[in-house]
């Protein structure tokens, strides 16, 4: 059983940066590929960003490409999401996922385990 630990969100304005962290722990960290979801409110869980099992190959939604970066530190079992250039319509809770796939996937039913979330919110 895998438990992940979001971290690192917060209130920002427009323009700012935020580097959000998920810890893990209880399973061998580098068999996952890791993913980071978020939720606005009223609207579904989308796919965000997720890194495979080496770091060596990334995928990110089209709106936050060029903006955020997805990265990760196999030795320290944790996964990084760090967000430039922040606007309003990234406001929503940000998730940390796991899937024991040997490739990057948006898709959230292929990840087995989820943190709890954290806000971010930003203002304009």
């Amino acid at each position: 059983q895998v438990q992940l630990i979001e971290s690192g969100g917060g209130l920002v304005q427009a323009g700012e940066s935020l580097r959000l962290s998920c810890a893990a722990s209880g399973g061998t960290f580098s068999w996952y590929t890791m993913g980071w979801f978020r939720q606005a409110p009223g609207k579904e869980r989308d796919f965000v960003a997720a890194i495979s099992r080496s770091g060596s190959t990334t995928d990110y939604t089209g709106t936050v490409k060029g903006r955020f970066t997805i990265s990760r530190d196999n030795t320290k079992n944790t996964v990084f999401l760090q967000m430039n250039s922040l606007s309003p319509e990234d406001t929503a809770v940000y998730y940390c996922a796991a899937a024991r796939v040997p490739q990057v996937t948006s898709v959230s039913h292929d990840y087995d385990y989820w943190g709890q979330g954290t806000q971010v919110t930003v203002s304009s």
